[in-house]
């Protein structure tokens, strides 16, 4: 096959469905992988889970992560912002009895005051002052988060926009705004591991899974450039770009 017709062949894969926060189609057959971290979210949130007797994560997505975590404690809601990925989100963890939440805001989360023992967030926005609101005294908010730098040498390597008014956003801006709200901080880590493409279906199927990161992003706009990292991705076997990750445990 030659250079145009297997660009085409992967451009064409790349068309497959993406729902929820689902990446195995590209993750599982290894046509995508990421760097090991010096931590482990589900490690480092499975002992406070256990010993919770409420619980919300924020942000689930289609909850494909949060199902994984069974048992629940007795009381756990999850809220999700993205429309399509609610009734998602509902069909799969519902029937697990856990409530889930579309929220808009996250100044005004429908929670009550001092409502959850744990608070996990992998991912998602959040609110410092709505944090320390619903949660009890005496209790933790575990979150990962993606940094402001995340993947652009990905940008640049397309040539897109590398503002995404995000570069403040790292684990020592995140640790102060936590503290000046009262939190105290018991852990926190960073580190910037690498994502590998093995294929250039498989980057543009990510890019399309997270308009965020290229807003303009279609195989159109970008294509000269697609077709030189298809080309380096020949060459080399793989191309490589920085994500950003920071871990962070605060304690009410």
């Amino acid at each position: 096959m030659n250079e145009k017709d297997l660009f085409d062949l992967f451009v064409t894969e790349a068309e497959k469905p993406f729902s929820g926060w689902d990446f195995s189609y590209v993750s599982d057959t290894g046509r995508m992988a990421s760097e090991p971290m010096h931590w482990n979210y589900t490690s480092e949130i499975l002992a406070s889970i256990r010993k919770a007797d409420s619980l919300l994560d924020m942000g689930t997505g289609g909850g494909e992560y949060l199902s994984k975590l069974q048992p629940f404690p007795r009381s756990t809601f999850a809220t999700e912002a993205y429309e399509p990925n609610v009734p998602i989100a509902r069909n799969r963890l519902e029937p697990l009895g856990v409530k889930v939440v579309e929220v808009n805001d996250d100044n005004h989360l429908p929670f009550d005051n001092d409502q959850f023992d744990l608070i996990i967030n992998r991912h998602e926005s959040y609110s410092v002052s709505e944090l320390y609101r619903i949660l009890k005294p005496g209790h933790q908010f575990i979150t990962q988060q993606v940094g402001g730098k995340d993947h652009i040498d990905l940008n640049a390597a397309l040539d897109a926009n590398e503002d995404n008014g995000y570069s403040y956003w790292n684990l020592n801006y995140a640790v102060q705004e936590l503290e000046r709200a009262g939190f105290n901080i018991t852990k926190k880590m960073e580190q910037f591991p690498y994502t590998r493409f093995y294929d250039i279906g498989a980057l543009i199927y990510y890019l399309k899974a997270i308009p965020w990161q290229i807003s303009d992003f279609t195989v159109p706009n970008y294509f000269d450039k697609l077709v030189q990292i298809h080309q380096h991705i020949q060459d080399k076997g793989f191309i490589e770009f920085k994500e950003h990750r920071f871990f962070i445990i605060a304690r009410k």
